[in-house]
C-alpha cells in the first residue's frame, strides 16, 4: 500500500487535480453567470457539456501553452476578452418570447463557457503543464477527474445567485479582477511597467474589477430604464 502510494506517477496527478481545483473555483463562477437565464432543464445540459468541453479545450491549450504564450499581445487580447465576458454576463437575460429558441440560447451559453474558461486558463495552465511532466496522458487524467468538480461546483453557484442576485455582481468583479492581471502580466508591457510604473501592476486588477461592475450597473440601468420608457 505504501509502495502503491509513493509511485511517482500520484505525485504529478495530485498536482495536477489541486491546480485545477483552483481553476474550478473561478470557472464555477463563469459557468454559472452563463447558464443563470437558461431554463431549468437547459442548465444542467449546459453545465454539462460546457465544463467537458472546457476541459478538452484545456487538455489542447495546455498542450501548446509553451507556444502560444510566447506570442506577444496574446494575453492583453485575452484579458480584453475576459472584460467584455465580465460586463456582458452582468446584463439580464433576454425573456423567453416565440421568436427566441432555447437551443440557440443553450449553445450562446456554452460558447461562453468555452471563451471564458479558455481565456482565464492561460495563466495558470502552465501550473498544469509543469505538474505533468510532458506526459500529455497524465494531463488529460488529472483533467478528466476535475469534471465531476466543475459541474457540482457550478451547479451549487446558479442556485447561490438565484437565491442572491448580488453574487452576479461579484462574479462580474472576479473576472474584472482576473482581466487586470493577466494584461499587466504581458511580455510586451511587464518590463516597462515593472521599471517605470509598478503601481499599475499592483491596482490593475481592482481596477479593472471596478470598471466591470460600473459599466455593467451602467448598462443595466439603461436597460432598465429604456424598458420602463417603453411600457410608458
Amino acid at each position: 500500500m505504501d509502495s502503491f502510494l509513493a509511485h511517482p506517477f500520484w505525485i504529478p496527478l495530485l498536482e495536477i487535480i489541486g491546480v485545477d481545483i483552483l481553476l474550478s473555483g473561478d470557472n464555477a463562477v463563469v459557468i454559472a453567470l452563463a447558464v443563470r437565464s437558461l431554463p431549468p432543464k437547459q442548465q444542467r445540459k449546459a453545465i454539462i457539456f460546457g465544463s467537458m468541453t472546457a476541459v478538452a479545450m484545456r487538455v489542447m491549450l495546455t498542450v501548446f501553452v509553451v507556444e502560444l504564450l510566447r506570442l506577444p499581445y496574446l494575453k492583453l487580447i485575452g484579458s480584453a476578452l475576459l472584460l467584455w465576458i465580465g460586463i456582458k454576463l452582468q446584463l439580464p437575460g433576454d425573456e423567453g418570447g416565440p421568436d427566441i429558441e432555447s437551443k440557440d440560447t443553450m449553445f450562446a451559453a456554452i460558447r461562453t463557457i468555452l471563451i471564458a474558461d479558455m481565456v482565464m486558463s492561460l495563466d495558470n495552465v502552465i501550473g498544469i503543464a509543469a505538474a505533468a511532466k510532458g506526459h500529455v496522458g497524465l494531463l488529460m487524467i488529472g483533467l478528466a477527474i476535475s469534471i465531476p468538480l466543475i459541474v457540482f461546483g457550478s451547479s451549487v453557484m446558479l442556485r447561490l445567485m438565484q437565491r442572491f442576485p448580488f453574487i452576479v455582481v461579484l462574479g462580474g468583479a472576479l473576472l474584472g479582477y482576473i482581466s487586470g492581471e493577466m494584461a499587466v502580466s504581458d511580455s510586451v508591457i511587464h518590463p516597462w511597467l515593472e521599471t517605470n510604473a509598478g503601481w499599475v501592476i499592483h491596482l490593475s486588477g481592482f481596477g479593472c474589477a471596478l470598471g466591470v461592475v460600473v459599466v455593467g450597473r451602467w448598462l443595466v440601468r439603461g436597460r432598465t430604464k429604456l424598458g420602463t420608457d417603453r411600457v410608458l
